[in-house]
């Protein structure tokens, strides 16, 4: 069947908004489609309502910048967590894949992306201001750079060691054992948990 002769616009306009997912072609998106069609209307209804949810009620800590349910995230409600060591992440998912080695204790700092003139994402459209914030706060030690090991990863890592180096901190980047160009999320927990705990001085690279 073509996909310009759905039998149903409503089944057309359900498969066109699936398919605009990352990774979702239009076969993908009607077995999506066709499968909700199967369950029951509750079942469906909490389906949507969720990510309706999601959308409307879903809140960015504070501090870290990372999802929450709060103005401040778990993590950094956590007594536990040291707080003078901050991890440097493009985004949420770094996160949640960092946390899933349970190799590290200390909080986290999500930029939101990496500089990339390329797509025109530049330093002010970064979460970088309140990085410099707490850097100059006194209450840091360490900085560890997690960031991919691409162009764009390399040099958000030097922008942001420009601008702080000056705070007298320690700065670090993880191990990693991975080839060029991989992210965090495609690596193992084993060998990130190792990257994490064997960090190393970033100075060293500059």
């Amino acid at each position: 069947m073509s996909f310009l002769e759905f039998p149903s616009k409503l089944l057309e306009n359900a498969v066109n908004e699936f398919s605009k997912l990352p990774g979702i072609g239009k076969k993908t998106a009607l077995r999506m489609v066709l499968h909700l069609l199967k369950q029951e209307t509750e079942d469906v209804s909490n389906f949507g309502n969720s990510i309706i949810k999601l959308k409307n009620e879903i809140k960015f800590c504070k501090n870290c910048h990372n999802i929450s349910d709060n103005d401040v995230c778990e993590i950094c409600n956590d007594i536990k967590r040291d707080k003078s060591i901050v991890c440097v992440v493009e985004n949420i998912k770094d996160v949640m894949t960092i946390e899933q080695t349970g190799q590290y204790r200390g909080v986290y700092h999500v930029l939101g992306g990496i500089i990339s003139p390329m797509d025109g994402v530049g330093p002010n459209d970064l979460n970088i201001v309140s990085l410099e914030e707490k850097a100059s706060s006194g209450k840091l030690f360490e900085i560890i750079f997690a960031l991919s090991t691409t162009m764009e990863g390399d040099t958000t890592n030097f922008y942001i060691y420009k601008k702080l180096k000056n705070t007298k901190l320690i700065f670090t980047t993880i191990a990693r054992g991975i080839s060029f160009g991989d992210e965090l999320e495609y690596t193992d927990e084993l060998t990130l948990g190792r990257s994490i705990i064997n960090r190393v001085s970033f100075d060293a690279g500059v």
